[in-house]
């Protein structure tokens, strides 16, 4: 029996992982996507009069089962993943990619739909199921119904290829990270750096057997380092290292890979009938066009460069001090610290002490509570993959909601950042509501024997970000599976995160949960009256490295045939240089790791995130003005949450705010 296959004999049917073996994996998805296409093909061969209910509708809680172990292995392969696993990985994904190309080049299937779609002015239906259609009909018609047979093999082979190498290209970002560690011997190159700090460095050496200290790539050992080491030297070669990450040429490079990626996804594009694939992108978001997207950030650009500008000439005069005639990226994190410690005498070592993970966690919590009535309990009888991984069960007005799992802490089978995955999504079918699953996964520093976990200021936010996004999941109330939680428009999908970290900037919230670990006490006024300052320190630099991502990702699914006669590397400093502030290093590259958009799904929408901020700082701003923790607003806000995707994202805005947003509340917040 295969433990995959079956329906899950655990709580609230969760993942069974303390009972999975890996051989379950590959027999399991062939089993299931045979079960999947039976069900298509009873929606196929149903003689009936083809209606919204027995073609869109039975579409939409289709594979149900094969949907929940896909979410199963692939949040592993990213949390807890093994060669093993990976090798699965390249196994499964072609199979799922030919599998998914069957069904939407399927026909006869289409034709059905086709029919309903044509037709719909003769079905009564309501807002979510005209959406439904919409959707189903357009994605179809995006996966290439309309094609003839020749150019659906052609497309269903680039597909596979897309899948595989989007694949290869995290497995070689993951690998390249793991590859490298500075071990240092001599505790003099470690000056600057706080003591828990150096504490993490010699556990890192006591596991691998290594006496002294040791520094990785992984952001809460690397991040650091590069702020508070003031070996000038020793931050070069940490900052070069990471800077070439699969972009040294070696046997986890992914240079050629970029190119090729860009060019399946160009001949994607244009099979489909687009100009290129940003235009197949946005055609499905809220900004709609390459060019609307491209104004948007350079408007952006444009009004935040005198301040980014103005940020690095004081970090300059500060290196100068130090006899650094020509400051590099590499210096920036040190002296940025140096810069908000004499501006707003804060520094992480000194706050962390006060944002123990689990005060933290409990604040996120006790937030819901406030703003959603929800509550959150652990519980130890339900499987989880890793012993470092907890499980809360959700409860609204006493009532189970949603599971939440959550895994802080770096492991080497753990890929870098910080995300919110599900395991099983929300839908209404049969009158029963069937509750989402949901998972936080970060990297934050682990508790050593002495100490609890404790996080910087910016780990607070990142918590916070991703509860966002975990509320917008767990909150999902909508009929249908594949417009529930965060199934909405990619430039929608960060305001629910975004929003939710300015709370933790609002001294009246803070001092409920900034307490000092040892003593209690609560961060004095002083400090806290500082981070709500310290806010929009930098920004001017965050905001221009953030278009530089926006436009290099815009120009690279815009411009693929500039790469013929270009390396990846010239590309990259002509699409950023605009927005560039230190002299470019000719050794180092960050295309190379841009999983965001290689391997994720950001491909010609990593605008988003800036996008979104205009949201949520439109959105903040009525709170502001009413009571960060006004009901009625919460209460309105909650709708625009549970309604995913089920209505356009404008018009769900518009009815949470009574107006569109404005960019001006985002550049008030940055900037004054």
């Amino acid at each position: 029996m295969n433990i995959l296959t079956e329906n899950f004999a655990t709580p609230y049917h969760s993942a069974p992982f303390t009972s999975i073996k890996n051989e379950d994996y590959l027999p399991a998805f062939k089993e299931l996507i045979q079960k999947s296409e039976e069900e298509v093909d009873a929606i196929v061969n149903n003689s009936e009069e083809p209606t919204f209910e027995n073609v869109i509708e039975a579409l939409a809680y289709s594979g149900e089962q094969l949907d929940k172990v896909s979410n199963i292995f692939f949040n592993l392969n990213s949390a807890e993943t093994s060669d093993e696993l990976q090798q699965i990985a390249q196994e499964v994904s072609p199979i799922l990619t030919e599998y998914s190309s069957k069904i939407s080049q399927n026909e006869a299937l289409f034709n059905k739909i086709k029919k309903v779609y044509d037709e719909k002015e003769k079905y009564n239906l309501n807002e979510e199921q005209q959406m439904l259609l919409n959707e189903t009909y357009k994605g179809f018609v995006r996966s290439g119904a309309l094609l003839n047979e020749e150019d659906k093999e052609k497309l269903k082979k680039i597909s596979m290829d897309l899948s595989l190498k989007s694949l290869q290209f995290g497995q070689n970002v993951l690998a390249s990270t793991n590859n490298y560690f500075k071990h240092i011997t001599n505790k003099e190159d470690l000056a600057g750096i706080p003591e828990a700090i150096l504490e993490q460095y010699a556990e890192e050496a006591k596991e691998r057997n290594l006496e002294g200290w040791v520094v990785t790539l992984q952001y809460p050992s690397y991040i650091p380092f590069m702020t508070y080491a003031e070996n000038r030297k020793l931050r070069k070669e940490i900052a070069l290292a990471n800077g070439k990450k699969s972009f040294d040429g070696g046997e986890f490079d992914n240079q050629n890979l970029i190119k090729e990626l860009l060019h399946l996804k160009q001949q994607k594009a244009e099979l489909l009938g687009y100009t290129n694939y940003a235009d197949y992108v946005l055609e499905e978001r809220m900004a709609k066009s390459p060019t609307k997207v491209i104004d948007f950030l350079n408007e952006l650009l444009v009004k935040a460069k005198p301040y980014a500008d103005k940020e690095i000439e004081e970090l300059k005069s500060l290196a100068k001090a130090d006899g650094i005639e020509e400051m590099q990226a590499y210096d920036h994190a040190f002296y940025a610290e140096k810069l908000r410690k004499a501006k707003y005498d804060l520094n992480d070592e000194e706050l962390k002490p006060y944002f123990p993970l689990e005060q933290v966690q409990d604040a996120v919590f006790g937030l819901s509570k406030q703003l959603f009535e929800l509550t959150f309990e652990e519980r130890n009888d339900i499987p989880k993959y890793h012993e470092d991984v907890k499980v809360y069960e959700v409860k609204e007005n006493g009532e189970y909601k949603s599971l939440l799992y959550v895994d802080y802490f770096p492991r080497k089978g753990k890929r870098a950042g910080a995300w919110m995955t599900s395991y099983k999504s929300q839908y209404q079918k049969d009158g029963e509501n069937s509750r989402p699953h949901i998972s936080i996964v970060c990297n934050f520093s682990k508790p050593t024997k002495d100490t609890p976990s404790l996080l910087t200021f910016q780990e607070v936010t990142t918590l916070f970000h991703e509860f966002g996004h975990a509320l917008h999941g767990m909150l999902a109330n909508t009929q249908y599976p594949t417009l529930s939680g965060t199934s909405v428009k990619w430039d929608f999908v960060e305001l629910p995160s975004q929003f939710l970290e300015n709370f933790c900037y609002e001294p009246e919230f803070l001092k409920t949960f900034a307490k000092h670990y040892k003593t209690g006490e609560i961060l004095p006024d002083e400090k806290i009256e500082k981070i709500a300052q310290s806010k929009n320190f930098m920004e001017g630099y965050q905001t221009l490295r953030q278009l530089g991502f926006g436009l290099l990702d815009m120009n690279y699914h815009t411009k693929v045939a500039e790469l013929e006669n270009k390396s990846v590397k010239e590309f990259e400093d002509n699409y950023t240089k605009a927005t560039q502030l230190y002299p470019a290093n000719p050794e180092t590259a960050m295309s190379p790791s841009f999983s965001h958009i290689f391997q994720g799904g950001y491909s010609a929408g990593y605008y988003s995130y800036k996008w979104a901020e205009v949201l949520d700082a439109d959105a903040f701003q009525y709170f502001k003005e009413n009571g960060i923790f006004n009901p009625e607003i919460a209460a309105k806000y909650k709708v625009l949450l549970s309604s995913g995707g089920t209505k356009d994202p404008m018009e769900l805005y518009k009815s949470f705010r009574g107006s569109e947003p404005k960019v001006e509340s985002l550049l008030k917040r940055a900037f004054g």
